[in-house]
Order: C-alpha cells, then sequence, then structure tokens
C-alpha cells in the first residue's frame, strides 16, 4: 500500500469478531521484547511449546543448543561481540510465535513488541525505531501476515499483543541541503536536499509527493511511506535537538537523525511549558498527526491488537497526545476492545505524568519519576523504600500514596495507571549502561528482591527480555559511551550477540531458578485480586518488638540490609509480603499487621518462601504494634503471608 487511500477498511472489519480487551490492566503482566533479539527459532532443549512438548534437536533448522555458563560463558571476543550488537542479529516474529509457550508458563498475559515497521533501507536500526513505512513489516522481522498469525496464536495462548509505535518522528528518510547535519536554532527551518534512496544517499529524490512512474527508485525502499507523508508540511525540519529540556526545542527538533514529524501547533511561550491543559487548549491539528491516527488504526484492525506503547511522548505536544488517545480509543471501541490501552512513555517527574494521564487520555505511564532507578536501587539495598511518616517523594513506595495530593479518590488509582519495570531497553540518564545483574558481580543474588517488589506492588508490572535468565550486560568501557545501549540488548537465541558474551547458544531455559520464581510469583498473584488491585502500606518492623520500637525501614551509612514488608489488602484480605535485602544471613524482625483483619490470636500462614522449607507453615500474630508477627526472610528472598 503506498497511500493511506489503499486501505480497505471494510474488508478488515466486516465478519471479524476481534479480541476484547481485560476488564482491568492492573490484572495483567506484560513482558518487553526486541524481536531482533529475541528468537529466529532455530533453538531446541530447555524449553516447550504451548503444549508443553520439548524441542528437539539438532534437527531441520532447529540447531540452537541451551546456554551453560561453565562451558559458553565469555569465549566470544569482546569487540567482535559488541560490534555484532550494533546491527541487527536475526530475530523474527516467526521465533516470537514459537516461544509462546515459554512466555505463558513464565506467567506473562501481554506481550509487548518492539517497532516491527519497515527501517530505512540499509540502516542499523535493529530496534524499529527509525521507520520508513508505516505500513509495512520489516523484511528482517518478517512480514505482515507473520504479524497477524504471531498476534492471533497469541491471543489463543490467553496473551494480548501491545505494539510499541512512534508518532514523533520517522526514521532518516530525508537529507538537510549538503547532507549535513543541521542543529536546532530557535525555531529556524533548515532547507532541505530530499528524500533518501537509503541510509547512505544524500538526498536524491525531491522532498515532495513522488509519482511513482518517474521516480521508480522511491518504492518500497526509498522516501517516506505511505505517500501522505511525503509533503513536506509534514515536517518540521528544524534540526537536531542540543538541549533536551528546553521548550519548544524538544517539541520541534529532531530526535537524533530520527525526523521530526509535524503535528500541529501549540504555545510557543517557554512559561507555559509545563501547563498541560493550556497546551491543549490553543494545539491545532495538522494533516500528518490525522495520517499517523489512520495508520495506527490499520494495525489494530489488521492484526487484532490489543494497546500500543507510544514512544518519546515528552517529546510531542499534549495536544497531539490528547487528539490521537480519542481518535485510537474511539475506533478501538467501535471494535469492541472497550479497554485499549495506551501507555506513554512519560518522563518529567510523578506530577507531571499524573497530568498527562489525566488530559491527554493516555492510560498509563511508563517510567513515572524513576521507577527503576528506586526500584533497583531499593532491591540492592541503596535506597529508602519511603516513610509514610513524610511528605517527601524519597522512595519507591512514595510514589504509590498521598493519592489526595493528586486529586484521586483512591489510593487504588495508581495500580490501574503506571506501569513499573527495572531492567529495560534505554536506561535514560545512565552513561555506561548495565542491567540489573550486571552492575556488580553479585548483582543477580538480588534480583529475588526486586521481581517480588516489581510483581507484587501496586501497578502494572512489566518484565525485559532476559531477566527471568538473568542476563547481565553491562558497558564495563571507562570512558567511550557509544552505543552503550547495546548492552542491554542481548540476543535470547544467542546468535553473535548472547548475554554472558556468549555466541551461538540460546537462553529459554524454564528450569532456571529465576524463571521458575517468577513462574510461582505470576501465579500467586493471579490467583487472588488482592496482590493485583489491594490498596498498599509499607509496614513497620522492628528487631526487639517492644514498645516505640517499631520503624519504617531506613538506611544507615547509605545501606540497607533489613526486611522491607508490605501489605496489600483488599475488601477484607491482607497479604503480607517481605523481602531482606541482606545477601550474607536470613533476617527475623517483628513485622506489623492490619489490626482489625489480623488481631492478636489470629494467624497467617506463608503462601511463598524462597526458602522452601517456610512454605506453609503458620505463624501467630501478637499484640505489638497494634498486631504483629515474628517474620524470618532468606536472605536476599521472599516471603508471602496470608
Amino acid at each position: 500500500m503506498r497511500s493511506l487511500q489503499d486501505i480497505d477498511w471494510p474488508s478488515l472489519i466486516r465478519d471479524r469478531e476481534f479480541y476484547p480487551s481485560p476488564t482491568a490492566w492492573q490484572d495483567e503482566l506484560l513482558y518487553f521484547l526486541f524481536v531482533d533479539r529475541f528468537s529466529d527459532g532455530s533453538e531446541y532443549g530447555g524449553f516447550g511449546d504451548l503444549n508443553g512438548a520439548t524441542a528437539s534437536g539438532p534437527a531441520g533448522e532447529r540447531t540452537t543448543s541451551l546456554f551453560i555458563e561453565k562451558e559458553h560463558a565469555w569465549q566470544a571476543d569482546r569487540q567482535s561481540w559488541f560490534e555484532a550488537g550494533k546491527s541487527w542479529c536475526g530475530g523474527t516474529l516467526a521465533g516470537v510465535q514459537d516461544k509462546l509457550g515459554y512466555l505463558q508458563r513464565l506467567g506473562v498475559t501481554a506481550l509487548w513488541l518492539s517497532p516491527v515497521f519497515k527501517q530505512v533501507t540499509d540502516s542499523n536500526d535493529y530496534h524499529g525505531y527509525g521507520v520508513q513505512n508505516f505500513l509495512e513489516v520489516d523484511p528482517h522481522f518478517g512480514t505482515r501476515d507473520e504479524l497477524k498469525s504471531l498476534v492471533a496464536k497469541a491471543h489463543e495462548a490467553g496473551i494480548r499483543v501491545i505494539l510499541d509505535i512512534i508518532l514523533n518522528h520517522s526514521g532518516d528518510v530525508f537529507a538537510y541541503q549538503g547532507n549535513y547535519r543541521y542543529y536546532y536554532h530557535e525555531g529556524q527551518q533548515w532547507p532541505v536536499a530530499g528524500f533518501r534512496t537509503n541510509s547512505q544517499d544524500n538526498g536524491t529524490l525531491p522532498f515532495a509527493p513522488l509519482a511513482k512512474d518517474l521516480y521508480p527508485q522511491a518504492w518500497p525502499d526509498g522516501a517516506v511511506w505511505p505517500l501522505e507523508f511525503q509533503s513536506k508540511d509534514a515536517w518540521t525540519r528544524q534540526g537536531e535537538i542540543r538541549s533536551w529540556d528546553s521548550f519548544p526545542e524538544y517539541l520541534d527538533g529532531d530526535f537524533l537523525s530520527l525526523k521530526d514529524i509535524y503535528h500541529g501547533s501549540g504555545p510557543d511561550d517557554p512559561a507555559m511549558a509545563w501547563d498541560v491543559l493550556e497546551s491543549i487548549r490553543r494545539f491545532k491539528t495538522a494533516p500528518a498527526l490525522t495520517h499517523l491516527a489512520e495508520v495506527y488504526k490499520f494495525w489494530i484492525a489488521f492484526a487484532d491488537l490489543d494497546g500500543f506503547r507510544i514512544d518519546t511522548v515528552k517529546h510531542m505536544e499534549p495536544g497531539a497526545v490528547r487528539y490521537f488517545s480519542n481518535v485510537i480509543h474511539e475506533f478501538a471501541q467501535s471494535l469492541g476492545k472497550e479497554n485499549f490501552y495506551l501507555i506513554g512513555e512519560v518522563t518529567g517527574g510523578r506530577q507531571h505524568a499524573v497530568n498527562m494521564v489525566n488530559t491527554t487520555g493516555l492510560d498509563a505511564a511508563l517510567g513515572i519519576n524513576d521507577i527503576p532507578d528506586k526500584l533497583e536501587f531499593l532491591a540492592k539495598g541503596w535506597r529508602s523504600p519511603g516513610n509514610p511518616d513524610t511528605e517527601q517523594q524519597e522512595g519507591y513506595f512514595d510514589l504509590f500514596r498521598n493519592s489526595l495530593l493528586d486529586n484521586k479518590h483512591t489510593h487504588q488509582w495508581y495500580s490501574g495507571h503506571v506501569v513499573t519495570l527495572f531492567d529495560d531497553h534505554d536506561q535514560v540518564g545512565v552513561k555506561h549502561k548495565f542491567r540489573f545483574c550486571g552492575q556488580q558481580q553479585n548483582s543477580s543474588r538480588y534480583l529475588p528482591v526486586a521481581l517480588a517488589i516489581n510483581l507484587l506492588t501496586a501497578g502494572i508490572p512489566c518484565l525485559y527480555y532476559g531477566t527471568e535468565q538473568t542476563f547481565n550486560g553491562a558497558d564495563q568501557r571507562s570512558e567511550d559511551a557509544g552505543h552503550s545501549d547495546v548492552f542491554l540488548r542481548e540476543c535470547m537465541f544467542g546468535g553473535p550477540f548472547g548475554s554472558f558474551q556468549s555466541r551461538d547458544h540460546h537462553f529459554f531455559n524454564e528450569e532456571h531458578s529465576i524463571y521458575r520464581l517468577i513462574h510461582d510469583l505470576s501465579r500467586l498473584r493471579k490467583q487472588d485480586i488482592s496482590l493485583r488491585r489491594g490498596r498498599q502500606y509499607l509496614r513497620q518492623v522492628s528487631a526487639t518488638g517492644a514498645e516505640n520500637d517499631f520503624h519504617f525501614p531506613q538506611p544507615m551509612g547509605g545501606e540497607l540490609r533489613w526486611i522491607i514488608a508490605w501489605s496489600r489488602i483488599f475488601n477484607g484480605r491482607e497479604y503480607l509480603c517481605a523481602v531482606n535485602t541482606d545477601a550474607t544471613q536470613p533476617l527475623t524482625a517483628w513485622v506489623t499487621v492490619d489490626h482489625c483483619i489480623h488481631p492478636p490470636g489470629s494467624q497467617m500462614s506463608c503462601l511463598l518462601s524462597t526458602d522452601p522449607s517456610g512454605q506453609g507453615m503458620t505463624v501467630d500474630v501478637e499484640e505489638r504494634n497494634g498486631s504483629a508477627v515474628y517474620l524470618t526472610v532468606p536472605p536476599t528472598g521472599v516471603v508471602v503471608l496470608r
């Protein structure tokens, strides 16, 4: 399809039953993967299909065996291994479909795919964010029909599919005059040489709608498609952003070499930069934004998608986000998808994220107020969990309380509107980047703590691919930080860029201890609504149980090696979750519980413990600090009571 006019809407929609939305997205467990880095379908051993049958081999196209750390780790030459990670590695949509059984047994209920759209020809944009054709799947990943097949099979497995989409920009589809790099300067529009035929071209195609008979070299690999985006007015043309927090530069500038799409006009007064409501009121929609809405309506109808994750919301006018959200929600509802979810990558603090969700029609915010940082380093014992006795937003648990400050009628609002994660593909704000397990040699010991906080606290939990196999990518260079994000994006299927500096051995190991822990946590979460939608309270703890000795845990000397506990309460039922941030020894403490639900003399039972001997045991509730239980948590372990 060269034009939006080529979309046959009746054939896409007529006589089709679309997959329904979930009742509440906080009931879901998300899993984000890079299609290029996940699976090429050649793996065997260690995992099963949807029916549990193990893929055996080597046979036929299955030639990649399971990674064994003591045999395969650190065997690749680091420089050539790193160079391989900068470009396409070979993961496909068919490979993702092949691993639906692996994902289902892990506990995943919603799969978040990296962008799959056609990238600029001959570019290294394996990540999918450099779009050249918004209506086509990149052949590296497969075909449109393979995307449709993946979504259909995922639905059969009870897994919904969220697609990562790009509204702010395209790929590097045109060249400025002289093929020079131009930078943003006071709103100046720079001269354009023309559209590119490929990533190395100097812009030899006219910067205008291209007639197919006059410029056959433009289709399908040159310029930008559909042709509605070939108008010069579809682009801001103001050069690259250099000051990432300067208004309106961060709205109108190019995202590095990726070209900024003109969505429409809003206020240009820097004093109004954070006035979301006024920005929306003054916004006037441009044609390119309406074209983008048509593009993504097509993908919903074609592939039966369940949600979008919207990239770089910070760099879009709030009015543009609101327009897009309303159009997409209305269209999805017309298909019976009453709760089609829009997750925005919103940075700039909790209040700004809440304002954007409230006013633009986004359903949830991703990256709210440095959640990854607060979650990761709380689990590692280097952050405060928060302190309900103060109004400060200093710790992870502080982000999910004080709902009155955000004019919310219930604590539970955050559960359905904030996506929580720690490992991710960008790690914004860090120069030399690292996965959770890659920061230090013993970091993986703290992974159970992070997973328990992620899956058993308020919010919509999201896992990043490879975390369940303790991927440990880390940029260990002392000076150069170029392509540092590559170290966050190892291949699950091995290929030329496997984790643990390996090659050609896959990581789909369903017997891995962390995979099994996530399986157990997700199953427990699924069994009771309290762990998904319950109110949340950080609990006071005490080493002695004496009066006036109960406190919210806080770091001492920069470290917190103690028990962190919280309750999830829903409709008169309480779950008590506790983790231990000390890696060397089990810790025992008195932990406060709800006095009305658990009066002294009652009991609580252990539903999950990383020490198998503790599973199934009961503990007595005693009259201390109202009501409290005496609880032992294994080193960097997890205990859940009910």
